[in-house]
């Protein structure tokens, strides 16, 4: 197989007029298939750029299908490279101490203004909604992946009206009359479902599960990313649904129906789930409600070795790949095919390291997703679904 260590593709420089945006990028959830222009953008992160809550502004500097990141909102990293901050090869998107030296940067009024923290609360503080109002009243549209949703608050809908701008709280499920029940329709969906798991929340499973997507494509195998959480959206995932604000009744019956109108829009040979939270994880339930729903025939679990306790749990170790991997197969009819490490606090040589202690001790293939070849993901999957190598082969010709 030939060695494949492309990036993430870039969207950066790409612009367009706000009002030749495609509407389709403002329904939720987003399941139309169809591809939108790219926008300009300046990301919030206050205080929070490369750490654990900032995982939406994380996310949207690594990989964007719809916005052209100007720039970064952080006043504790100013003047530093988004992408360096993140360990990454510098993007060339400036982290700026507020929004008005943002703008000087831009030298216009970005599209779009991304609040990009994800605080566990989900919600607003005093000093954010007045920065959202602010930007709004300057002419940019808003993008909310919090629970607090801001088409439903009369000053944010009032201030939207005045200034002629638009906003999108990601998080919104439809209506609740038209929210789904499972069906077991999953059975229809006959090529191989893969979902991307962890050990932990916040621990890079949208990353992962978005490199793998496209190196499989980039391999000649069709795959399609089914995002379950506001970054994922937010970056541009054309099928998905924000899972955690869906009442826990339909969660399973609403992944579903996406997955099977992933299947029969675009006829993969590969179906990824993003997941969340974690299996083990006592604070959060949607792990669970992924498998159901998806039904996968193949987990890949992601861990960092370096982590010792939970996010926001000092007090709650993290559990060992081992338990969790035993913990998901009790659970359900599945396999995990793989282990995917989180760097975080390693050096390339204690990720080598893991990456042999984990397969001598688990069976399974192992690597990273950002700083290894993207072969090895390829070869992970291929090896648990041989029945994709001709598929491989012809893409590779």
């Amino acid at each position: 197989m030939i060695q494949n260590t492309t990036p993430l593709r870039s969207t950066r420089g790409v612009m367009t007029d706000i009002d030749d945006l495609d509407a389709a990028m403002f329904a939720q959830p987003r399941s139309s298939g169809q591809q939108v222009r790219v926008a300009t953008a300046v990301v919030y992160c206050e205080a929070n750029f490369g750490a654990v809550d900032g995982k939406t502004a994380n996310g949207l500097v690594r990989h964007s299908e719809l916005y052209d990141v100007l720039s970064v909102i952080d006043s504790e990293k100013v003047g530093l490279d988004a992408g360096a901050v993140l360990g990454d090869e510098p993007k060339g998107i400036p982290i700026c101490r507020n929004l008005a030296d943002a703008l000087a940067r831009a030298g216009a009024v970005p599209d779009y203004f991304i609040f990009g923290v994800a605080p566990a609360s989900g919600m607003l503080s005093t000093s954010e909604r007045g920065l959202v109002l602010e930007a709004m009243a300057l002419g940019m549209n808003v993008v909310n992946g919090l629970h607090e949703f801001l088409n439903d608050d009369p000053e944010f809908v009032a201030m939207a009206a005045a200034s002629h701008v638009r906003i999108l709280d990601v998080r919104k499920p439809r209506a609740k009359k038209d929210l789904r029940l499972f069906s077991d329709r999953i059975v229809e969906v006959t090529c191989p479902r893969i979902a991307v798991l962890g050990t932990d929340c916040a621990i890079g499973k949208r990353t992962t599960a978005t490199v793998l997507t496209q190196a499989l494509n980039d391999y000649g195998v069709k795959a399609v990313l089914v995002g379950t959480g506001q970054t994922g959206l937010i970056q541009g995932a054309r099928y998905g649904v924000a899972l955690d604000a869906v009442p826990s009744q339909f969660c399973s019956g609403e992944l579903e129906a996406t997955i099977v109108e992933a299947f029969e829009a675009e006829n993969p040979d590969v179906i990824v789930i993003e997941g969340q939270g974690a299996l083990s994880h006592p604070a959060f339930s949607t792990t669970s409600l992924i498998i159901r729903g998806s039904r996968p025939d193949g987990v890949v679990l992601q861990h960092a070795p370096k982590r010792t306790h939970r996010c926001d749990f000092a007090q709650m170790a993290m559990p060992t790949p081992a338990d969790e991997i035993k913990l998901i197969q009790t659970f359900s009819d599945t396999k995990v095919i793989g282990l995917t490490i989180n760097h975080e606090k390693m050096s390339d040589a204690e990720v080598s390291v893991a990456i042999t202690q984990y397969e001598n001790e688990l069976g399974i293939p192992a690597t990273d997703a950002l700083t290894r070849p993207a072969e090895r993901l390829v070869d992970m999957v291929v090896a648990a679904f041989p029945v994709l190598e001709e598929k491989l082969t012809a893409g590779a010709l």
